[in-house]
């Protein structure tokens, strides 16, 4: 499990032994050090652009070129694992640029017509291939466990896409979300 704060703990609101209940209210996980950029110019598609720029660096070094993707926005409808992988953003981040980076959870609201743009993260089966995903699944599990349900199983191969949504709480929005859209989330 990871060190959630309390504020965050919304597992007993929006899971059940269905999964995750999704609604036009979503959840983004990132670092601290994006929050002003956030609030100004709202989320973008492949937004961490020092990230980017560090890894251009990076290749460029060891005399490689860097071709950089356009990645869309990910949400999920919960607080808890949006706070999971502002973890990972923070420590991935850690990698490449220094400075004192915390998790921070940006709380999305979208209109209907937006919000019929959200779909299953899909690609979520390729995380298993790695030991990140392995440690998203452990942490999944255990939410199901602290909530009283045990995670539903699962064939990430097989899977329809709404389980991939409703069952590990990933989604993404192909496009920039605007900044009157979005809130951070604070205790």
């Amino acid at each position: 499990m990871t060190d959630t704060p309390t504020f965050l703990k919304d597992a007993k609101d929006v899971l059940s032994d269905q999964g995750f209940a999704a609604s036009n209210i979503w959840y983004h996980g990132t670092s601290s050090a994006l929050v002003d950029s956030i609030k100004q110019q709202g989320v973008k598609r492949s937004g961490d652009k020092a990230l980017k720029d560090a890894a251009k660096k990076t290749m460029a070094t060891i005399g490689n070129s860097y071709t950089e993707s356009i990645e869309p926005v990910f949400l999920t409808p919960s607080k808890e694992v949006a706070f999971y992988w502002a973890q990972q953003t923070v420590r991935n981040r850690s990698v490449r640029i220094e400075g004192d980076e915390q998790p921070a959870v940006f709380g999305i609201t979208l209109p209907n017509e937006l919000n019929k743009k959200v779909k299953p993260d899909v690609g979520a089966a390729s995380l298993l291939l790695l030991k990140e995903g392995e440690e998203f699944m452990a942490f999944l599990a255990g939410i199901y466990q602290e909530n009283g349900y045990d995670m539903p199983g699962i064939d990430l191969m097989k899977a329809n896409r709404l389980e991939y949504l409703n069952i590990l709480g990933m989604a993404y929005f192909d496009a920039d979300i605007d900044a009157a859209c979005i809130e951070v989330i604070t205790g």
